[in-house]
């Protein structure tokens, strides 16, 4: 089990806190290692100390590195913030104190610097696909009323949003990103190409799962999943997934690109909203 995460008042000179040290990882594998500079690492603890997040740790394939941004900070109280220039509401992340932290933190100019906030572009999977390929990333989480403009012109290389809404900060963001990017490791989630079979990995949503009881309160698996004919089931999970796809993401199904076959099944049973057992 991971170590629980010191408190902050436990480590005012630590700039890095490590959740899990990782064990050495099998040959051949890829690894990552994630920087996270955030105001409140005590947020990592959890999420990225348990299930698949701690199993890439124990298994050497992701390295997760949090670093106090107030370590960076101004002066006895550590001021890390100051008041927008111009007035108004809020306080500003400071650019002297996140650059410096930034380029301390960088391990060279091209490991990716990516800022969490709402004004970057949408995250998905296949920009967890493309973060997947990095050896290193720099995660900056945002607070606030945001960060001083010149930080972007300094030390940030992409900007990402998980979705159109404000979060108080960049640390679930961070986590989101971080968890759906690792999972694309091979090994992370024991077969090599078990994210292949997630939904979005193909760009369309999973169809239905089951498993026992067969029968529960009168509503069954449908007879061909206990067939055996992994042939007709492979069929019948693509036919469904595009049929889930359709009815509940149009916006995915149009670059699916389904064949005539399956256009003519689709259009048998798109009206009736069911799903059909062959």
């Amino acid at each position: 089990m991971a170590a629980a995460l010191p408190r902050e008042k436990q480590l005012p000179d630590n700039r890095e806190i490590v959740i899990l040290e990782s064990v050495s990882r099998a040959p051949g594998r890829t690894a990552v290692q994630i920087d996270v500079l955030t105001l409140f690492p005590q947020m990592f603890e959890g999420p990225m100390g348990l299930s698949m997040m701690w199993k890439a740790q124990e298994r050497g394939l992701l390295h997760l590195r949090l670093h106090d941004l107030r370590n960076w900070g101004e002066g006895r109280r550590r001021q890390v913030v100051d008041t927008p220039c111009g007035g108004g509401g809020g306080m500003i992340l400071r650019a002297d104190v996140l650059v410096r932290a930034i380029e301390e933190v960088r391990s060279d100019s091209t490991q990716p610097v990516i800022l969490l906030t709402p004004q970057g572009r949408v995250f998905n999977q296949q920009v967890a696909g493309e973060l997947a390929q990095e050896e290193r990333l720099l995660l900056v989480c945002g607070h606030y009323e945001g960060v001083d403009e010149r930080v972007r012109q300094l030390a940030i290389s992409d900007e990402i949003s998980i979705g159109d809404y404000v979060l108080t900060g960049g640390e679930l963001a961070a986590m989101v990103v971080i968890d759906a990017t690792v999972r694309q490791l091979p090994g992370v989630l024991g077969a090599d190409d078990a994210a292949a079979r997630d939904s979005h990995a193909d760009g369309l949503l999973e169809g239905p799962h089951y498993t026992r009881p067969t029968d529960f309160r009168g509503l069954q698996v449908p007879e061909l999943l206990l067939s055996g004919d992994h042939g007709r089931i492979s069929t019948w999970r693509r036919r469904q997934s595009l049929l889930r796809t359709m009815q509940r993401r149009p916006d995915l199904f149009a670059a699916a690109h389904p064949g005539d076959e399956e256009l003519d099944w689709l259009a048998r049973h798109r009206a009736d909203g069911q799903l059909p057992d062959t």
